[in-house]
């Protein structure tokens, strides 16, 4: 469903705080206008208030996806509900920029800024684009990276419902975590082995004495 796509405003805003490294990037009125990309016309009414509502929709935005990840798909539901019920959308039939090949617009469906202020305009697009998302392909599609200690929200749009991390990069750290720790194990049962060896024929000799 092309709505789906506005779901990355739920995934970027998530993903401006890492909470198991004590990071966050959403410190200032720049930060939040770079939220919107360069063309949303909310980004330029965003104020000083507009960070502390940035990190509230934040909260709520993350605990989706925390629901999801854990498989708690009513939770998840409830808590998107909430926000779709306070941010509610203003949907627009647009075809600025869309041109058939005999340059008729292309209508589509497009979530207008909200009139309000600039974290109203995000929160609505952000949870109704992640209800698309949702109801078009399912809870389980929500994810949060599996690689310690990231947990940055992700969605998964693997054709086997596979993803687990939120990049590669978190991938190749997990995977290479996984083969050390594996390596370690092999390393400490092939020594516990060959104790128990030396345990044996030291019993056997001086069984023998």
């Amino acid at each position: 469903m092309e709505l789906a796509h506005y779901s990355d405003y739920a995934v970027r805003l998530v993903n401006t705080e890492e909470p198991a490294r004590s990071k966050d990037s959403l410190t200032s009125v720049e930060a939040v206008r770079e939220l919107f990309g360069p063309s949303a016309q909310a980004a330029r009414r965003a104020t000083e208030a507009d960070v502390t509502r940035f990190r509230s929709v934040r909260g709520r935005l993350r605990a989706v996806f925390t629901a999801a990840d854990a498989g708690d798909e009513t939770q998840a539901v409830d808590l998107l509900n909430s926000l779709l019920l306070e941010f509610p959308v203003n949907p627009q039939i647009s075809g600025h920029d869309h041109r058939d090949e005999d340059g008729r617009p292309k209508w589509h469906m497009h979530l207008a800024d909200h009139p309000s202020n600039a974290t109203a305009g995000y929160a609505a697009i952000a949870a109704m684009g992640l209800a698309f998302h949702l109801t078009e392909y399912g809870v389980d599609r929500l994810g949060l990276c599996q690689a310690t200690p990231c947990r940055n929200a992700y969605l998964d749009t693997s054709t086997n419902r596979s993803r687990r991390y939120c990049s590669d990069r978190c991938a190749t750290r997990a995977n290479v975590a996984a083969y050390r720790a594996r390596k370690r194990l092999e390393t400490e049962r092939s020594q516990g082995t060959g104790r128990t060896a030396e345990n044996a024929q030291e019993a056997t000799a001086r069984t023998e004495r």
